[in-house]
């Protein structure tokens, strides 16, 4: 038997003392082992914890995220099982940041459990819960309060039934790792008494979750939960899900981007040894057989002529040109007043998450079973739905982990594949993009061209502008869309030309500031990129201020202490500055640079050495201090810098993704050159602030990239004298 909370109904601001049996009781369904608690049941103070913003205080995209999961915020389950161990299953997807061990971290801190016996696994795809997404670094913040409340109703129940069954107090009670323990040192496991649990109706103490002072696991330093498994490759992901049946599945491509199917011919291919399928597909041609090696052999027999795409015709250069004509001009500086402007451009970026995309499905009838690593996974359901004409509540999808997303996996194009070629064959299949394909066919940062310009006099800082052309991204529509099913009208507003970046504030006090978007649709696939704008957006502002403080005499770390607005932002770069002893003298090519980026309620700071004498630059020391108000687990918060650091230095200097006359020419990372183990620094120290009374957590999943991708070029700038404009580095320079 199991003592099973999930709080699924509306909120209600009742407080817990004033609960009736009779209001209790509309959320208790059956009668039976299982407790199911609603959203009316958690009190005043836990309706506090999850409380939003109205419209107009609407800070930054987290705001928009827990909007509109409000209706849905509690419907969370966790689980007492009998044998003794917690089990939460999480509405949002481990693509590799460590939110599991996380939240196994709160809710074991939370119920006094056990950390070694709590289980978090990834929660499938629920009708009931219209709006579940993992993205902008909201995961955390998102669900702090929710999860803490389910956790403490638990706690306050397995309290409330150790006191009754032996006629004790409950205030004399205590809880310590999955045990409630009584004064005179009787004790009972939570499997023990989570069937006595199950019947409590009022607990008998508060519910109301601990402060931050009280937590002992939350702040700590963790390895993840699944840490073993990943590198001893027991870790479970699509492609390792056993489904009987399922057959592997590959599909040839067109060379050119959205290209189509003009004809073909799959006699021979049909015949080979293994082949069970050859399905046309709207972009493609699928062909399952029994081994993956069988369908390679079989898709490259194929005899398939291929239409034209859209883009046809159109190269790298002809983007940037059309950028630089669209983007709106900047505002002349009156005379006698200094100024500065640049112009900075980022090239087509692929995600190259390290695990290709693929998804299983099961389509039988009118119903369909799928396994894929999904950010949005009923946005995807919609999608499937609609393109094998079933119903959207007739699609099940199950969430593995994944290895890695960056924002690739709101998009769920292998798994309508799958799908399409499951019905049409009348089994389960099992489709994989390889490298190739996602890097050719997949989606991209977009192309942009950053214009900003700043202008003083006297010292004081006058204005700051910042005018983006890009080419338009595709995430307004798996995000838009999605938020769109949850109900959210704000949508159209948020994602406008100006809405989303005028988000991302600047936390520098520069007189008049102002932030222009203007995007171009150019036909080629794009999507959000660890970050939406500000991952070009923010990094050209840091790189911009550096430029600025040495136009106007400053030393750079000073400079951006002189006009910092934001007390997180300038005690992190307080922190790097001391650590990294910045300012001393360095040999000829070596320098450090310096960034800082604040959003997501955090900030962060980056301070790295470089060493541009060899063959190519290269990162010697880097260090990082982070704030994210509550860190959960500081091991998994380090590892996400770190990693920040070198994605951020392969976005600046190394990789990029290249159109050519309406193809892209990558195809694997023979040729996308993302940084391999001899590009990370020598010596990296991360530096977690801790939480202090009363702070609430920020975001962390893309906060590093940004501050990380300046420094890298600050610091590069300053070692060769140059000012670079274009990226990556290495192909400009």
């Amino acid at each position: 038997m199991s003592h099973r909370l999930n709080r699924n109904a509306p909120h209600d601001t009742t407080p817990e003392s004033s609960t009736t049996r009779r209001r209790f009781l509309q959320y208790t369904l059956g009668g039976s082992a299982t407790l199911v608690v609603g959203g009316a049941f958690v009190g005043a103070d836990a309706e506090a914890s999850v409380s939003l913003p109205e419209l107009g205080e609407i800070l930054d995209f987290a705001d928009v995220i827990r909007l509109a999961e409000t209706p849905y915020a509690n419907n969370l389950v966790l689980e007492v099982t009998a044998d003794n161990r917690v089990r939460f299953e999480l509405p949002r997807l481990d693509k590799g940041q460590g939110i599991a061990t996380a939240f196994a971290m709160l809710v074991a801190d939370e119920l006094d459990a056990d950390y070694a016996r709590t289980d978090v696994v990834l929660s499938d795809r629920r009708a009931d819960r219209p709006f579940s997404i993992t993205g902008n670094s909201a995961a955390i913040r998102a669900l702090w309060g929710p999860v803490r409340s389910l956790s403490a109703q638990a706690r306050a129940r397995l309290v409330t039934a150790a006191a009754r069954r032996w006629n004790v107090s409950a205030s004399s009670l205590r809880t310590s790792q999955s045990k409630v323990i009584a004064a005179d040192g009787r004790s009972a496991t939570y499997g023990e008494l989570t069937a006595d649990a199950a019947l409590v109706l009022v607990p008998l103490i508060s519910v109301t979750p601990k402060s931050i002072g009280q937590y002992k696991v939350v702040g700590t330093a963790r390895p993840r939960k699944n840490a073993r498994d990943i590198v001893t490759g027991a870790q479970k992901y699509t492609l390792d899900v056993d489904v009987p049946g399922a057959m592997p599945t590959v599909v040839a491509r067109a060379p050119d981007i959205k290209g189509a199917v003009l004809s073909w011919n799959g006699g021979v291919a049909s015949s080979m040894p293994g082949v069970l399928g050859i399905v046309p597909l709207p972009n493609g041609i699928a062909v399952t057989a029994r081994t993956f090696k069988q369908a390679f052999d079989a898709r490259d027999a194929l005899q398939v002529a291929w239409r034209p795409g859209p883009v046809r015709g159109l190269s790298d250069a002809n983007v940037r040109s059309t950028l630089q004509q669209i983007n709106t001009p900047l505002t002349p500086v009156l005379p006698l007043v200094g100024s500065l402007t640049a112009t900075y451009e980022f090239p087509y970026l692929a995600h190259a998450m390290m695990e290709v995309m693929a998804a299983v499905a099961d389509v039988r009838g009118q119903s369909a079973e799928i396994w894929y690593a999904s950010q949005s996974p009923n946005y995807i359901a919609a999608e499937i739905a609609q393109a094998i004409g079933i119903p959207a509540s007739k699609v099940k999808i199950h969430v593995p982990f994944a290895g890695g997303s960056f924002g690739r996996r709101l998009f769920g194009e292998v798994a309508i594949e799958a799908a399409l070629v499951s019905k049409a064959l009348g089994r389960p299949v099992k489709l994989m993009w390889t490298r190739n394909d996602d890097m050719r066919h997949g989606r991209f940062r977009p192309m942009s061209r950053c214009a900003i310009r700043a202008s003083w006099l006297a010292g004081a800082t006058l204005s700051f502008e910042h005018h983006i052309a890009a080419a338009r991204n595709d995430f307004r529509h798996g995000l838009g869309d999605a938020l769109s099913a949850a109900g959210v009208n704000v949508v159209p507003d948020l994602f406008n030309q100006v809405g989303f970046v005028t988000m991302i504030s600047l936390p520098y006090r520069f007189g008049s500031t102002s932030t222009k978007l203007v995007e171009r649709e150019f036909n080629v696939p794009t999507g959000s990129w660890r970050s939406v704008y500000s991952g070009v957006m923010t990094a050209a502002n840091e790189i911009f201020i550096d430029e600025m403080a040495r136009a106007r005499g400053y030393d750079e770390v000073d400079f951006r202490l002189r006009h910092l607005d934001s007390a997180a932002a300038e005690r992190c770069l307080r922190h790097v500055a001391s650590a990294g002893s910045w300012g001393r003298a360095m040999p000829p090519g070596h320098a450090q640079g310096i960034a800082i980026h604040a959003e997501y309620r955090s900030a962060v700071a980056y301070l790295v050495e470089i060493d541009t004498t060899g063959p190519e630059p290269r990162l010697s020391k880097a260090y990082c201090a982070v704030d994210v108000g509550v860190p959960v687990n500081v091991s998994g918060l380090s590892a996400q810098m770190q990693g920040s650091l070198i994605d951020a230095w392969s976005s600046m200097f190394r990789a990029g993704n290249h159109l050519d006359d309406g193809r892209i020419r990558e195809g694997s990372f023979g040729d996308f050159l993302w940084s391999r183990m001899n590009h990370s620094p020598i010596t990296t120290e991360v530096h977690v602030f801790p939480a202090e009374a009363g702070a609430q957590p920020g975001g962390a999943g893309e906060l590093g990239i940004t501050a990380a991708a300046a420094a890298c070029v600050n610091a590069y700038a300053r070692a060769t004298g140059t000012r670079p404009r274009r990226f990556p580095i290495q192909e400009f320079a």
